[in-house]
């Protein structure tokens, strides 16, 4: 049996005539369920810093790895890229093919 794909999914006999905006409102708050929303620490207030906020007394914990003999940093996006993504160098100064485009 073929399918009519440009039949209408919804047939008009299916659907109710005359039913009211309040059942229609009833019948979809019956169905809908709330969002329950996982909190983790870091989510609270406190994991937010204002501008201007004074963070001398924080200390960063991130291991910086210097550039490497196969990378570059572009002098334009100041991004560090593989050597395979460098598009020209002017008096030393190198720019990657996205700057380029």
């Amino acid at each position: 049996m073929a399918t009519d794909y440009d039949e209408p999914r919804v047939r008009e006999e299916d659907q109710p005539v005359n039913e009211s905006l309040e059942a229609i409102q009833a019948q979809r708050s019956a169905t809908t369920q709330t969002a329950v929303i996982d909190l983790e620490d870091s989510d609270t207030a406190e994991g937010f810093d204002l501008p201007g906020a004074d963070l001398s007394h924080e200390e960063l914990l991130i291991q910086v790895i210097p550039e490497q003999d196969d990378e570059f940093t572009c002098m334009s996006c100041f991004l560090v890229h593989h050597r395979s993504q460098l598009a020209r160098e002017t008096s030393g100064d190198r720019y990657c093919t996205e700057c380029e485009d």
